[in-house]
């Protein structure tokens, strides 16, 4: 464990056998056709690899890199577009594929946005939910872990760009951020 992480929330292992199962769900959902997956960077990065790499049908992939929180913890409110899709969704089904809803801001412009470019359905999958820091009413389809209301790094969630590359979901010691 790394010395700035208070404690493992999530084995690596734990993650493993989630996101075998969710990928089993997405199997069976999307089976026959050829949904595009929307990878939400940086932080969904590693989940979506994982994720992809065990969906059992046809499956295209893009990234949009948004972000309502700019170098802090809490979200700013505003949605900014770094990177947009290089795919039409117009028609299409889509599979947003996230690390964290937290506020649910910037997915919530997210789907705002895809339903406004015409996407033909809308299926969220997130690594983690934390309900605590809701300030939408969004909710995703699939989730793998509900967690509580603590300032988890890992698995491509990070710290001031920190911390992104650890296998496993941790809590950071509160010293590091406060």
């Amino acid at each position: 464990m790394h010395d700035e992480i208070k404690e493992v929330l999530i084995s690596e292992e734990e993650i493993q056998s989630k996101t075998k199962d969710l990928a089993k769900v997405i199997t069976e959902k999307f089976d026959g056709q050829f949904p595009l997956a929307v990878g939400v960077l940086k932080g969904a990065m590693p989940f979506m690899s994982d994720l992809l790499k065990r969906v059992d049908t046809h499956i295209e992939m893009d990234f949009m890199d948004v972000s309502s929180y700019e170098g802090g913890m809490r979200s700013t409110g505003e949605v900014k577009i770094i990177k947009d899709l290089n795919t039409k969704v117009k028609g299409r089904d889509l599979l947003i594929i996230e690390d964290i809803i937290d506020s649910g801001l910037t997915l919530s412009y997210l789907v705002d946005l895809f339903k406004y470019r015409q996407a033909n359905s809308i299926t969220i999958v997130t690594l983690l939910d934390k309900p605590s820091g809701r300030q939408s009413d969004i909710k995703a389809d699939l989730v793998g872990f509900e967690v509580p209301d603590a300032f988890v790094v890992g698995y491509g969630l990070d710290y001031q760009e920190k911390y992104r590359n650890l296998p496993y979901i941790g809590v950071l010691k509160p010293e590091i951020y406060s």
